[in-house]
């Protein structure tokens, strides 16, 4: 799993500052063909959407992932056979070498031990670059995607960062995105995610709202986000008068919400999703990330969008 309630908390302040289980799909997404993909030159200089820019004199083969998106990104670019470890949440694929390394508490001297020529993390807690930087490990930082667009480029410059050019992977990624949003109606009916017990939600101008704005849906935590920093807490009163016709649920896998507890909350069963079956469990971990499965969270999101 990914992102949960310390994930919240994280999501509120790595995601502001940079950036599900019935009916969800869960293919992996087919690496890269070394016949159609060229061979990356080295050495080379990648710059990540908002990051600084890191150069690789030669192509990594020792690398650490620290973050759950980029493990499943590597393994789709299919950069898998150089990835020597990677962090205790990064559950897909399953022959990922998972290890206790954590991304969110990283121990710069357990990372060292893994001997890395690359490490790949979503953020930078607890100095981690500058401690790895004593020792002469690069580090690539890909910060959460906040638009399509990112995760699209974050995949080319993991593709070039390891030799594996992200083009064919995209181009498809794209293609299935574009085939499933045409083939939808789109609806203008309200809707919420649900991240967490405590109510904590998506705007529109997140990755996940984004995905959701494909199919034309209104988001009801919109005008609730004061703050703007795209993950208001809301209250049930709120959720129960802004009476949304769609609810999905993203704490499913950790927090064990289902349509069944939904409903067994207090003033809910008067809310049009619930009336109606209209509660979607999504994959906790496709619902957090923002690799090659958010065309599996499209999907999902589609086929409730076409039932509403």
């Amino acid at each position: 799993m990914t992102i949960r309630r310390a994930g919240v908390a994280l999501l509120l302040t790595a995601l502001c500052t940079t950036l599900a289980t019935a009916g969800c799909a869960t293919r992996e997404p087919e690496p890269v063909s070394p016949s159609t993909a060229p061979a990356a030159a080295f050495p080379v200089t990648v710059t990540p959407p908002g990051g600084a820019p890191l150069t690789l004199d030669e192509r990594p083969d020792r690398i650490v992932s620290l973050s759950s998106t980029a493990t499943e990104s590597l393994f789709a670019l299919g950069a898998g056979p150089q990835v020597v470890a990677v962090d205790d949440q990064s559950d897909f694929p399953a022959e990922a070498p998972r290890t206790d390394l954590s991304g969110l508490t990283p121990n710069v001297e357990a990372i060292a031990a893994k001997t890395p020529d690359l490490v790949v993390a979503s953020g930078d807690p607890g100095g981690l670059v500058s401690g790895l930087a004593k020792v002469e490990i690069p580090v690539l930082v890909l910060a959460a995607a906040t638009t399509l667009d990112d995760v699209y480029a974050q995949l080319d410059v993991l593709g070039k960062a390891t030799g594996h050019p992200a083009d064919d992977l995209v181009t498809r990624m794209r293609a299935d995105i574009d085939e499933v949003v045409r083939d939808t109606p789109k609806k203008a009916v309200a809707y919420y995610h649900e991240l967490d017990t405590e109510l904590y939600s998506v705007t529109s101008k997140t990755f996940v709202g984004q995905v959701y704005g494909l199919f034309g849906l209104t988001n009801i935590a919109d005008a609730a986000d004061t703050t703007g920093s795209g993950y208001p807490q809301l209250s049930a009163e709120y959720v129960i008068k802004a009476n949304p016709a769609l609810v999905f649920l993203a704490d499913g896998q950790c927090c064990g919400q289902s349509a069944q507890t939904v409903a067994a909350r207090p003033g809910w069963s008067t809310v049009d999703a619930v009336r109606a079956g209209r509660v979607v469990a999504l994959d906790d971990d496709i619902a957090s990330r923002w690799g090659p499965r958010v065309v599996d969270l499209v999907r999902v999101v589609a086929d409730a969008v076409a039932k509403a």
